[in-house]
């Protein structure tokens, strides 16, 4: 696969290290993102709540991680490693809530009535 990648996209050997762990994490949130397919959508709508958002949008972090570690076979030995330490942080969210002040602006706390408008505003009439 490195050769191939080498060869496809002109890149040198040191480069393709964790090359197709870029473009397979990205483009998995890339799809996410334009077939409105979100775990932290998914669980902000289950719970009504922006934490369980943050947690949603952490798992799917992980989860890319994950699938693009396992595909690249130059990170593929880091896969464990990298989904314990994407998950790891996710422990912090209990001390962030208590300690960081939120205001209207908060990109979580507004993410609900942004996606609302940006919808609203993409809306075509046929």
């Amino acid at each position: 696969m490195d050769d191939l990648i080498i060869d496809l996209f002109g890149v040198d050997s040191q480069l393709s290290r964790g090359f197709v762990f870029g473009i397979i994490h990205v483009s998995i949130m890339l799809i996410g993102y334009y077939t409105g397919f979100s775990i932290n959508r998914l669980l902000k709508i289950l719970s009504n709540g922006y934490i369980a958002g943050i947690i949603g949008a952490g798992i799917a972090h992980v989860l890319a991680d994950l699938i693009a570690a396992l595909i690249d076979s130059s990170m593929r030995p880091a896969a464990l490693g990298i989904v314990i330490g994407g998950l790891l942080p996710l422990l912090l969210i209990p001390l962030l809530e208590k300690v960081v002040i939120k205001s209207k602006h908060h990109v979580v706390i507004g993410d609900h009535e942004d996606i609302e408008k940006d919808l609203k505003s993409h809306h075509h009439k046929d």
